[in-house]
């Protein structure tokens, strides 16, 4: 038990770390990623005015997607690159909360970064 508690205070602690270096702008808004142990979930939010701008996830829509975690988030992100060109928004400070920058979480950036977003 205690071990759990150590875990979840050192995600926090890097999660605070990470968090306070970045900051969305409405030039520059942030994205952030939340990845659960099946899904994962993209949102664009500008700070300054405290809103979300865009959103992707695997859990919308109608039709279930299929393959690995790392397929579906390079889905969610090419949907989201859909909303992103959409809105004429180019750049973006990658926000990748507590989770490592390897698996799904670099899947998403690599994703945006080959659609022509700068991170």
């Amino acid at each position: 038990m205690a071990d759990i508690k150590l875990l979840r205070k050192n995600r926090l602690k890097r999660q605070k770390r990470i968090r306070a270096k970045i900051i969305g702008t409405s030039v520059r808004p942030r994205l952030t990623v939340f990845r659960s142990n099946k899904h994962i979930s993209l949102q664009v939010i500008d700070d300054t005015l405290g809103k979300t701008l865009a959103s992707a996830s695997d859990l919308i829509g109608t039709a279930k997607i299929k393959g690995t975690k790392t397929e579906k988030a390079v889905i969610v992100s090419k949907a989201l690159l859909e909303v992103l060109n959409k809105k004429k928004i180019k750049n973006l400070v990658f926000d990748r909360s507590y989770y490592k920058y390897h698996g799904r979480v670099k899947a998403v950036a690599e994703t945006l970064r080959e659609g022509g977003i700068r991170l």
